[in-house]
């Protein structure tokens, strides 16, 4: 049974204003005192999701964030070799830390991979140098081109994201930009549409009309001709905001996707895995400094512990699944979600959305069409009503 480990760094040299994480920012870190937690809170989870239960081998780690280039390589490398005495472990487990491409965090890219990462994510967000200032971005362009420059030296993976959709950002700037993008990228890229989310600076500002977004249409014919110049680059996409070579798509999120089992440490770390024929989801303390404070006093910082069942667990499958471009795997979905999608959701609420082309029901999978996953929320709600 594949397992993925999910540790959460909570900690940026800044706050992003357009960023809704469980992030924060802090003078000094005590990274010995942390990693003694993370490494405490990862065996409870082993207690939690063992390898003598279903077979779990661990297939993926990831380190996210916050800023998880920020951690010493040292408490990387004593997080993943504890990983590997817990649990049954791939050989060629994929391990993901995410990176900043700042010259101080790039340095330690040579360490990091001594320490067992062998994939990174660099957030690069722009190859602007005045969109980077507008997004609180703390690197140049320039130094976002070494950073790549220097993951590709030391790790055979590499992905980094960018943000479209800025405020007075045309489609043709975009493509120019996107152009910029292919010539540095390996085997994955990552594009987001510009969300304002409630709580972050942007959305203050947004509120008062500091900046305008453009309209809707302009951001569809962004999203439309990203699809198209990635697929004829060789780079599909594979989910709604995540392109890849064959074969190079992100393992550890796609364990989410397909509702497969994780664990989450760290604080605001969530976890699913299966338990008889349920979900148990758990949820860590959000904040670091009670996260730590509960993980010394009790060996673990989870606040929240339920079991999914029945239609709830058919649902969060759906809402995961249906991003991906292959859609669900039928078979895998009634392993992981226990029922055949088609027969959970019937013909009445299938139908309306076969026929309005945002669906497609075949024998093995179901999957959303490219308008489908254009407009994913509202299939969803129709879904899920």
């Amino acid at each position: 049974m594949t397992l993925g480990v999910y540790v959460h760094w909570p900690f940026c040299k800044s706050k992003c204003p357009y960023c809704d994480f469980n992030s924060h920012v802090r003078d000094g870190i005590d990274q010995a005192r942390w990693r003694r937690a993370l490494i405490t809170e990862l065996e409870h989870a082993a207690r939690e999701a063992p390898s003598t239960i279903g077979g779990r081998r661990v297939e993926t780690m990831f380190f996210g964030g916050g800023t998880p280039s920020l951690m010493e390589p040292e408490t990387v490398g004593a997080l993943i070799a504890r990983t590997r005495e817990l649990w049954d472990t791939a050989p060629d487990v994929e391990i993901t830390l995410e990176a900043n491409p700042t010259s101080v965090e790039a340095a330690k890219f040579a360490a990091l991979a001594e320490a067992g990462v062998n994939r990174v994510s660099l957030g690069v967000q722009a190859l602007d140098p005045a969109d980077l200032k507008f997004l609180g971005r703390e690197h140049s362009t320039d130094e976002a081109i070494a950073a790549l420059e220097t993951a590709r030296r030391h790790f055979r993976r590499y992905s980094f994201d960018l943000i479209y959709a800025r405020p007075g950002q045309t489609a043709e700037a975009w493509l120019a930009e996107l152009e910029r993008a292919l010539a540095l990228a390996g085997e994955h890229l990552s594009l987001y549409q510009l969300t304002i989310e409630r709580g972050t600076r942007f959305y203050a500002e947004h509120q008062r009309g500091s900046f305008v977004l453009p309209g809707e249409e302009q951001a569809a014919r962004m999203f439309e001709e990203t699809q198209a110049r990635l697929e004829a680059a060789g780079l599909p996409a594979y989910e709604i905001s995540n392109h890849a070579r064959r074969g190079a798509a992100c393992r550890h999120n796609l364990i989410y996707w397909r509702y497969q089992d994780y664990v989450g440490v760290g604080p605001g770390a969530h976890g699913r895995f299966a338990e008889a024929e349920a979900k148990r989801a758990t949820r860590r303390q959000s904040g670091p400094e009670n996260w730590l404070a509960q993980v010394e006093a009790q060996g673990h910082g989870t606040v929240e512990t339920s079991v999914v069942t029945g239609q709830d667990r058919v649902e969060e499958a759906l809402m995961m699944g249906l991003r991906l471009s292959d859609g669900i795997d039928r078979a895998l979905f009634a392993t992981v979600a226990g029922a055949d999608p088609v027969e959970a959701l019937g013909e009445g609420k299938l139908a309306p959305l076969v026929e309005a082309g945002f669906l497609e029901v075949q024998p093995d999978r179901l999957k959303a069409t490219a308008a489908g996953r254009q407009r994913l929320n509202s299939v969803l709600e129709r879904l899920i009503a």
